[in-house]
């Protein structure tokens, strides 16, 4: 359902002496920021604004400011939310327990859970800036990469091999999953280029192959070509690992 124009209007409410919208409903930071997401699952990214988003809490946006400076505040904050939401899944381990391999499978079908569940989402954790330079989307937090380069070195991995891991892994992630929300209407930017199941093509004449294969084209193999990729690279891994 796109967004309505109805907003919360604070100041008639205190010139009828009442209390303003935002004195009537509970508010703050996690409320705001948990509201934005299922905002952007709702009406997609571009569509986000303060405005909206007080409406959709039933407030005026005047009051959110309170708890996050501005939009672009309230976008890190949702970037934070989603990437610190795999601790809270059960299979995603905080250490190896099962060996490296076990550890990165399951961190790796973590971060492609948070993709799935909010595919609209999700392209923010590539755009927005991470908290250093050197970090990189998907695992762009400080926390996170500590885990994951500990985790690979309590497994025989040199610091060498494990910072190259953390590159080789994150690429892998954001390549393939950013492929993969584009093709659930997440808009990408140069990415979102995806068929969405318009019957309106260009025109295929010149392209005969294509047009041949088109229905082949269109097969949803997201989850088969996942698995394959990711073993791939836990192979290529291994290879560094063994380097030591």
């Amino acid at each position: 359902m796109p967004p309505t124009d109805q907003v919360p209007d604070a100041d008639a409410a205190l010139v009828d002496g009442e209390a303003p919208p935002s004195a009537r409903v509970r508010l703050d930071r996690d409320r705001i920021v948990a509201a934005a997401i299922d905002f952007i699952d709702a009406n997609g990214l571009p569509n986000l604004t303060m405005r909206r988003l007080g409406e959709r809490l039933g407030v005026e946006a005047m009051a959110l400011y309170r708890y996050v400076p501005g939009k672009e505040d309230l976008l890190d904050a949702v970037v934070e939310s989603l990437v610190m939401s795999m601790a809270d899944d059960e299979d995603v381990l905080s250490e190896p327990s099962g060996g490296w391999q076990d550890f990165l499978q399951r961190l790796a079908h973590g971060v492609r859970r948070v993709a799935l569940q909010h595919p609209k989402v999700f392209p923010l954790i590539a755009s927005r800036p991470p908290e250093a330079p050197w970090l990189r989307p998907p695992l762009r937090s400080i926390d996170w990469v500590e885990l994951f380069l500990d985790g690979l070195i309590s497994e025989g991995f040199s610091d060498d091999a494990a910072v190259a891991g953390y590159r080789a892994f994150s690429s892998f992630l954001l390549g393939h999953l950013l492929l993969e929300v584009a093709s659930h209407g997440a808009d990408v930017g140069p990415l979102d280029v995806i068929d969405d199941g318009s019957p309106n093509y260009a025109d295929l004449s010149e392209a005969p192959t294509v047009k041949r294969l088109r229905a082949a084209l269109s097969e949803d193999h997201a989850a088969v070509e996942f698995e394959e990729a990711l073993e791939n690279l836990l192979e290529r891994m291994a290879l560094l690992r063994g380097g030591n």
